[in-house]
Order: structure tokens, then sequence, then C-alpha cells
């Protein structure tokens, strides 16, 4: 297992490498990459995002989300990390890969893992448009 709050994330190829040695009962790696889109929600521009976290606490929570979800749908390994500070449009923000025995129980801890660290983590995020800037409440 695996947790990064960070300005910068690890190599996507690395991550992978790193959780395939986990077990060679692994069957299944699902990985999830969230990216800066152009467009908010309301259809304007995007210029950024800016993302502030309470890092100590932050990473508490994201391990110990990573632990019960591990726990919960049996799967051999995970990792999560997310990005603070400025990151571009066309940018990742946040790579959470899952090592399973099997895709379904891989797909159905992904979900969670992804909704859970939008909810739970104490991270927070602002987008900056062409027109103005807001702090953005997660919508699931």
């Amino acid at each position: 297992m695996k947790t990064k709050v960070n300005h910068e994330l690890d190599s996507l190829s690395d991550l992978i490498s790193e959780i395939k040695k986990k077990s060679d009962e692994i069957g299944a790696i699902i990985i999830f990459i969230g990216i800066v889109r152009g467009k908010s929600q309301e259809g304007e521009q995007v210029l950024r995002l800016e993302y502030e976290a309470h890092e100590t606490l932050a990473i508490k929570v994201l391990k110990n989300l990573v632990k019960e979800v591990i726990s919960k749908h049996n799967i051999i390994d995970g990792i999560a990390e997310h990005r603070i500070g400025q990151v571009k449009v066309g940018e990742d923000i946040m790579y959470i890969l899952v090592a399973s025995k099997h895709r379904k129980e891989g797909f159905k801890a992904l979900e969670e893992l992804v909704d859970r660290i939008k909810r739970e983590v104490p991270i927070w995020k602002k987008e900056v448009t062409e027109k103005r800037s807001y702090w953005v409440e997660e919508r699931i």
C-alpha cells in the first residue's frame, strides 16, 4: 500500500511496476487517472485548478481509506496519490491503482476509493477560469 499527497505524482509506469511486485496472485490492475478538464461544469474555460490540503491529516485519512477498501473488497494492494498546488489543464491530478485477483472486486474497490477520496480527504479544490475563481464543492 502506498499513499502520497504532494506537488508531484510518481511515474505511473513506476507505480504499475511497484504494485505488480506485491503478489503473483494479481489478475487485474485497475487504474484511475484524474485529469484537469478544460471546461467547468458551467461551461467556462478553465485555466487551472489549485489544490490545498491539510497535508498531515490528508495522508492519514488517505492511508486509512486505502486500508479499509483493501480489507472490505479483499483486494491485494492499492496505491493512491493526489497532487496539491497549481495543476494546469490536461495535467494529471490523481492516480489510484488497485491490484486484485479478479476484475470485479477491483472495479468495486476503485470506484469506492475515488468517491471516498473526493468526499473524505481534506483536500480542497479552487477552479480558476477566464472569468472568475471559486472553491468547488465535490458532487459525486
